[in-house]
């Protein structure tokens, strides 16, 4: 039986962020995305960095899902290696991710990111984000989008208080 080709990159600075990331890879899983996740950092590995999101497109990526902490502009380095989404997702750091957060939604003008909230929900939303981006040309994906959806609103209405 073939692997199905990855169609979403999870890049990270540091192993330090993947208890955090993993959330991202966890719900990748539950909608049955390919990915592959890789530790490549902007600053430490530039060349590397460049060679593995220079390379993505033609290894069958749609989508790149970038984290990094403190002013580590890993997602910005990516876009500026490829045409394909790339979302950030900053991390929580010294300064209570504020300083990540920064440094990833402030893009000049010309090289987009799509940026998240600070954590495992920035996390779990660049997933869902890449899935939704990845549901525009996959029916399959859009219907188990809308289940998971249809599921969480669910949760709410038979929610009751104490």
């Amino acid at each position: 039986m073939a692997v199905a080709k990855p169609r979403v990159a999870v890049i990270m600075g540091s192993t330090s962020d993947w208890p955090t990331m993993k959330a991202c890879s966890e719900t990748l899983e539950r909608f049955g995305v390919p990915h592959e996740s890789k530790v490549s950092s902007a600053h430490r590995t530039p060349a590397m960095t460049a060679e593995y999101i220079s390379s993505a497109e033609g290894r069958g990526i749609r989508v790149i899902i970038a984290a990094a902490g403190g002013a580590a502009h890993l997602a910005g380095v990516c876009a500026a290696h490829t045409v394909l989404p790339v979302l950030g997702v900053p991390m929580p750091s010294v300064l209570d991710g504020i300083d990540s957060l920064l440094s990833t939604v402030q893009m000049p003008g010309g090289i987009p990111v799509g940026t998240l909230a600070i954590g495992k929900a920035g996390a779990k939303n660049a997933a869902l984000l890449a899935i939704a981006i990845l549901a525009t040309s996959d029916e399959s994906l859009r219907g188990a989008l809308k289940d998971f959806r249809a599921e969480q609103e669910a949760k709410i209405r038979s929610a009751t208080l104490g």
